[in-house]
């Protein structure tokens, strides 16, 4: 395991690169297992199971502590990845998958009209509801939930790093109050923002 650094476009990218054994691999992703994607959709559980391994990592307890943190992880991410895409184009010509990969950049980047399916689909210039079926299709969720998952992700970046004020936090990250922000890391995660804190800290 050896954590990288990518200097994409938007800023860069901190990963995880993680070697598996092929014996070990297919013990956990199944003989049969044929990779279907290149990629695959980080939700936000899987984003835990990534802090969990590093935090594993740094305990020093190498043959049980990170080696299960690892089985959990790598074993998400070959179901994931077996999930076929799609290869639809919409009737202008441009594939989904492009049309996929701009939202997801301006919901990444907070560009102006990100925080609506409608105001975004005007700003990419398509209509919303070909925006919400090229997106699902080709992503796998719903952009309402990619949206979630992109807040809830910089909203663990945050408790990581011990921050206490959740009612700044949930204002920060557009949520309508602290209570929908902390239901909406409970539908993601399945533990609250408290119960996250503990589990994170070192």
């Amino acid at each position: 395991m050896q954590p990288g650094w990518f200097a994409h476009p938007a800023g860069g990218d901190r990963c995880t690169s993680i070697g598996v054994r092929p014996e070990l691999w297919r013990s956990i992703a199944g003989e049969h297992w044929i990779l279907g994607l290149p990629d695959v959709y980080v939700d936000a559980s899987v984003d835990l199971l990534h802090r969990r391994l590093l935090r594993a990592g740094r305990t020093g307890d190498i043959q049980f502590g990170l080696a299960e943190e690892v089985v959990r992880l790598v074993a998400v991410a070959a179901h994931a990845a077996s999930r076929e895409r799609s290869s639809a184009h919409r009737r202008d010509g441009l594939p989904d998958h492009t049309l996929a990969a701009a939202a997801r950049a301006a919901i990444l980047d907070d560009e102006p009209g990100s925080h609506g399916l409608i105001p975004l689909a005007q700003r990419l210039g398509v209509s919303p509801f070909a925006l919400s079926r090229a997106f699902s299709a080709v992503v796998g969720v719903s952009l309402t939930r990619y949206r979630n998952r992109v807040r809830v992700g910089r909203a663990l970046v945050r408790i990581e790093d011990c921050h206490r004020d959740l009612a700044g936090l949930a204002a920060d990250l557009g949520f309508s109050d602290q209570a929908h922000m902390t239901r909406t890391i409970r539908t993601h995660v399945g533990r609250t923002p408290t119960a996250l804190r503990m589990l994170l800290s070192d």
